[in-house]
């Protein structure tokens, strides 16, 4: 094992990100990754100051034949699955496959309650000839349909990579050569992810616009609730937009274990996992009751608003559920 994968192993064993081991050595996070990538060598007392905080030898550093560092602890080492150069290309290549199939996905769950908004607005104008209950059966099988058929693309993706789960909830090595490979794809698709987030941010941002030009224009409810439709789709596009980069940006963080994927977050995502399903649970109940219990007498004409306020709560108790996860773990 040369000194790049055992700075590689050291530091994901501690469980840090490439700017941390930076700001310990007091060093630029691009230094750590020519280290890492086998591009350049630590001076001797770089050498010396890992030696310190990773807790080994430097002559466990310095000599290739050294395999094993003596443990701090004087126990076992523990024994991390090692992902290989295949491996590694075909997550990848995986993952991109993927990204365009989750980002339609994405778009469909969003403007799923499309049809129901307009058929409800619809059926209050008697030029349409459409009854209120036809609306809401017609509009809510609609958007059943579009969140199944979003649903059943998610768990197809994710039964193709489900051999690699263990990426986002164990620690592994990997076999030299895949960081660098990595870290070089990274580069390649950091200014189309950078792309794609600006073009989800105003998209996101503009969403709003066809609202308020019917606000402007005094328009009708048929109008107010189209406008609806229309930022539901601008909206759709957006998320879209974050979710195709997301996807393949999240994958080579998993490999190099960096961003919400270093082994101090895995430790939590099981806390945050559970965390997720009970809220989603409860926020279906409350709609399922809302749209259908003795107020809602299988109108979904307003229900729909439920969705909306629970996506925008959700990130913040996602934050609260990482913040107290994160207290636990230390």
């Amino acid at each position: 094992m040369i000194l790049a994968d055992k700075i590689i192993a050291l530091r994901k064993k501690a469980g840090w990100s490439q700017e941390e081991l930076a700001q310990q050595l007091n060093v630029s996070r691009q230094s750590v990754s020519k280290w890492e990538g086998a591009q350049s060598v630590p001076d001797l007392e770089k050498v010396l100051q890992m030696s310190r905080i990773f807790g080994v030898t430097t002559d466990f550093l310095l000599k290739d034949e050294v395999e094993i560092p003596e443990a701090a602890e004087g126990g076992a080492q523990e024994t991390l699955r090692r992902v290989t150069m295949e491996e590694a290309s075909d997550y990848l290549a995986l993952r991109r496959e993927a990204a365009p199939k989750m980002a339609l996905a994405t778009f469909l769950c969003v403007v799923s309650p499309v049809t129901l908004l307009l058929l409800a607005a619809m059926s209050e104008v008697e030029r349409f000839h459409i009854s209120e209950n036809a609306a809401a059966g017609a509009g809510l099988s609609v958007l059943l349909l579009l969140v199944a058929v979003g649903v059943s693309i998610f768990l197809t993706c994710a039964g193709k990579a489900r051999a690699y789960d263990f990426l986002e909830k164990e620690g592994f090595e990997t076999e030299y050569g895949v960081t660098g490979m990595v870290r070089e794809r990274l580069r390649e698709f950091e200014s189309a992810y950078t792309r794609l987030n600006i073009a989800g941010t105003v998209l996101c941002i503009l969403s709003a616009v066809p609202l308020f030009l019917a606000a402007c224009m005094n328009g009708t409810d048929l109008m107010y609730m189209a406008a609806v439709c229309l930022l539901l789709g601008v909206a759709g596009v957006g998320c879209a937009a974050f979710v195709y980069g997301g996807t393949i940006h999240g994958a080579m963080e998993k490999l190099l274990e960096e961003g919400d994927y270093t082994r101090a977050s895995k430790a939590r995502s099981g806390i945050l996992g559970a965390v997720s399903a009970c809220y989603w649970m409860l926020v279906t109940a409350i709609y399922l009751y809302c749209t259908f219990g003795p107020s809602g007498n299988g109108n979904g004409k307003y229900t729909w608003y439920i969705w909306a306020i629970a996506g925008v709560l959700y990130g913040a108790v996602m934050m609260a559920a990482k913040l107290i996860a994160g207290r636990k773990t230390r």
